[in-house]
């Protein structure tokens, strides 16, 4: 156990989207304080885009939460707030302790913008995210997961997150991400 543990110990990534990630949370779950996004890169401060950060540990799923459409003042605010938010408020798991922060491999997704889709056939599970709209329900499933190989099995998903059943009438939307390891 103790050696599969060092195999799968976190290594601060060399990307700054990644490791701005993982100074947010480590801050906030030892500590209890928001880091201030100032000292962060040019390209984070400047630009503005929607943004979701992956927490998984040992391979399975510990957080994800993110925006579709930037709600901050640059990807830099983005990123952590949603790290923050993945690693403490996603109802399907019991918030990240200090004791897990050594084994957790975190990405950030960075979405393109949204486009409309008119067919079924314009996705691709791999290069495309998903956003399956039906009135005020929304479901959002992010590109190139593992086990969603179809794009029926995409939508599905995206559906279920939403709440939105078969027999309601749905729009469809893509977009694509640069995702940080």
């Amino acid at each position: 156990k103790e050696k599969y543990l060092n195999e799968h110990k976190t290594t601060i990534s060399k990307d700054p989207y990644v490791e701005l990630a993982y100074k947010a949370i480590i801050n906030y779950i030892k500590n209890d304080k928001i880091i201030e996004s100032k000292n962060a890169s040019k390209e984070l401060l400047n630009n503005r885009a929607g943004v979701f950060v992956s927490i998984h540990k040992f391979g399975e799923l510990r957080g994800c939460i993110g925006t579709f459409k930037p709600t901050r003042n640059n990807i830099a605010e983005e990123i952590i707030h949603n790290a923050i938010s993945a690693a403490t408020e996603d109802q399907r798991f019991e918030p990240i302790i200090e004791d897990e922060l050594d084994y957790l491999e975190i990405n950030v997704d960075v979405l393109g913008e949204v486009e409309d889709v008119a067919d079924v056939k314009e996705l691709d599970p791999k290069k495309y995210g998903v956003i399956v709209t039906s009135g005020l329900k929304r479901g959002l499933l992010l590109p190139d997961l593992e086990g969603v190989d179809t794009v029926e099995e995409q939508i599905r998903i995206a559906s279920l997150k939403a709440g939105i059943t078969t027999n309601e009438e749905i729009s469809l939307q893509r977009f694509e991400v640069v995702r940080h390891k």
